[in-house]
């Protein structure tokens, strides 16, 4: 990707509003270029757009190691109510650089005369331990020694949350984005693990090797749990700022940071990185939408902190989908009406609550779902999505969604029209080839 190609400052600052971005329309494999106010008429009465309200947290706090500056980025809530965090090295325009984690121990000073402290790193074997085939356990981040020990069991998840986890297998041509070896994750819950293998729930069955996730080895581990002061929420909304990286031009206020679909969370949790698929949107071309009957559907998926440099695959998270939003997907499905996900973390989350039947449950928890073209998506049609880089592991969830030649044509026209990458950036939608899946069109004549 051109440098020269990342969006420095949000849209508005740009142009005439947050909507003038470009829309990058893959149909099939045929490309076509829009502005993203014309959206509804790429979209058809029936299709319900599944949205991200996670609010966006200003999860980034300055500290001091010793005699040390550092950036902390607030990413992960565990059970337990520690807290993974990033120590981030400022940089002299106002952004950051990597730095090395830990070491445990560390003591973090606070804005306010508080303190963090770092105990261990987040990552580690995707394991839920030894247990008979016929138990399942729990896997959330506070909770098992896969991700973070110590913590509590959460309650058990709505009906049907043990059937939403999707197999997840990561191929050889697969293996650099998931990590060593080969990964089979579910959400919320995950199937016995027993001699070196793992069955994920119903439907997705099958013996693989377990493999690193999330931070990998403790040496250098990017993310660590940290036990922090009470009221972490009251301390990013004194002290915080969102979090910010090195292609962006200045810093930006909270506002710019949030979508219009963005509701604050009562307990005040939230996402560490804006769901940025959805920021073009307005609340006008919300009601166009509506009027054109298209529906809305919300979910929520608190989003981790992304590594800028290392593209790891996401880490564990938490996110609910409501009985309406499963009513909506399924009546919708059942009407031949498409699902398009406002996002990739709208696809992990309704992914993780499908069941093998693709029927989609009402399900709150922890998803380590990681969508793979072997994997494959069950209720996902299609996919509005911002540009992403060659390392990231999302093009793995973009290449499930419409397959890879789709996905090489329209990131080939991108770069010939110069689309801008990142949050601020142009957004693409990933759409199925109509005609191919008409049952009646002549060119699936014999």
């Amino acid at each position: 990707m051109p440098p020269e190609l990342s969006a420095r400052v949000p849209a508005e600052q740009r142009g005439s509003g947050r909507d003038d971005v470009r829309l990058l329309v893959t149909r099939g494999t045929e490309v076509s270029h829009h502005a993203f106010r014309e959206l509804p008429g790429q979209v058809r009465a029936g299709d319900v757009l599944v949205v991200n309200t996670s609010a966006t947290l200003p999860a980034a706090v300055n500290g001091r190691v010793g005699g040390e500056r550092v950036v902390v980025h607030f990413s992960t809530r565990g059970e337990d109510g520690r807290w993974a965090v990033e120590l981030r090295a400022p940089g002299g325009s106002g952004a950051t650089g990597p730095r090395p984690g830990g070491p445990a121990g560390a003591v973090v000073r606070l804005p306010g005369g508080r303190e963090l402290v770092l105990e261990e790193p987040m990552g580690g074997v995707l394991s839920a331990g030894n247990a008979s085939p016929t138990t399942r356990s729990r896997r959330t981040p506070g909770h098992t020694p896969a991700l973070a020990p110590g913590g509590t069991e959460a309650g058990p998840a709505e009906a049907g949350a043990g059937e939403a986890a999707g197999a997840v297998e990561a191929g050889p041509s697969e293996a650099g984005a998931v990590g060593r070896g080969t990964v089979e994750a579910g959400a919320t819950e995950v199937g016995a693990v027993e001699g070196g293998t793992a069955e994920a729930g119903a439907g997705a069955r099958g013996a693989v090797e377990r493999g690193p996730v999330g931070a990998g080895p403790a040496s250098g581990a990017r993310l660590w749990w940290a036990r922090v002061p009470e009221g972490v929420p009251g301390l990013l909304r004194r002290y915080g700022r969102p979090i910010r990286y090195g292609y962006t031009e200045r810093d930006q206020p909270l506002s710019a940071y949030q979508t219009v679909f963005a509701v604050a969370a009562p307990d005040g949790s939230g996402s560490a990185e804006m769901p940025s698929a959805a920021r073009p949107f307005t609340a006008a071309l919300v009601a166009e939408l509506v009027s054109r009957g298209v529906q809305f559907a919300p979910l929520s998926l608190d989003t981790g902190v992304a590594s800028a440099e290392a593209h790891e695959p996401p880490y564990p998270e938490r996110f609910s989908v409501p009985p309406t939003t499963a009513w909506l997907v399924n009546a919708a499905r059942a009407a031949g009406g498409r699902v398009i996900a406002v996002g990739t973390t709208a696809v992990r989350a309704l992914e993780s609550a499908v069941d093998a039947a693709g029927v989609v449950r009402p399900v709150s928890g922890w998803t380590d779902l990681v969508v793979t073209p072997r994997r494959g998506v069950r209720v996902v049609d299609g996919l509005l999505t911002g540009l992403h880089e060659p390392e990231a592991s999302h093009l793995l969830m973009l290449e499930a969604v419409a397959g890879r030649e789709a996905l090489r044509r329209g990131y080939e026209a991108a770069l010939e029209r110069r689309y801008l990458w990142h949050e601020f950036g142009d957004v693409h939608l990933l759409l199925p080839d109509e005609e191919r899946n008409a049952p009646d069109c002549s060119s699936n004549v014999k």
